[in-house]
Order: structure tokens, then C-alpha cells, then sequence
């Protein structure tokens, strides 16, 4: 399987090779440097999912507010 850049993968792709490292890394039958070079790219995955779900939610936010009537929203006075 050729590894694809983190940053070109879409969240499904990033989510299943970051569960195909955690399964090597708990089998416990990796050689100690590749587990660090997992480890880190694991790493990087991570925080590539929790970017692409932040983005995610931060979409349906807008779209949520962008849906609500006036009158559902608050204006607060300063």
C-alpha cells in the first residue's frame, strides 16, 4: 500500500491507516525504530482527523445559525 501524503487524505482515509497503525503498534511484534516511524505518523494522523472534525463542526455551526429565524436569535447588548 503506497502512503498517500497526511494532508491529501480525507478524513476516512486518515481514520483507517491511523486504525491499521494502532493494531501493528498493539500487537507488540513491531521492530523499535518502525514503531517510532508509526508512532509519529500516527501522530500526524491524529491530529489530521481532529483538524478535519473541527473543520466539519465548524460547518454545521454556521449552517445551524444560518438556518435559525431572526427572531430565534439573540442579540445581546453590551
Amino acid at each position: 500500500m503506497e502512503k498517500l501524503e497526511i494532508a491529501d487524505m480525507n478524513f476516512e482515509e486518515a481514520l483507517q491507516e491511523l486504525e491499521i497503525i494502532i493494531e501493528k503498534l498493539e500487537s507488540g511484534e513491531v521492530p523499535l525504530e518502525e514503531t517510532i516511524t508509526l508512532y509519529d505518523r500516527g501522530s500526524e494522523l491524529k491530529k489530521h482527523c481532529e483538524l478535519k472534525l473541527q473543520s466539519a463542526e465548524e460547518k454545521i455551526q454556521r449552517i445551524s445559525l444560518s438556518q435559525k429565524a431572526p427572531e430565534d436569535l439573540k442579540i445581546e447588548d453590551a
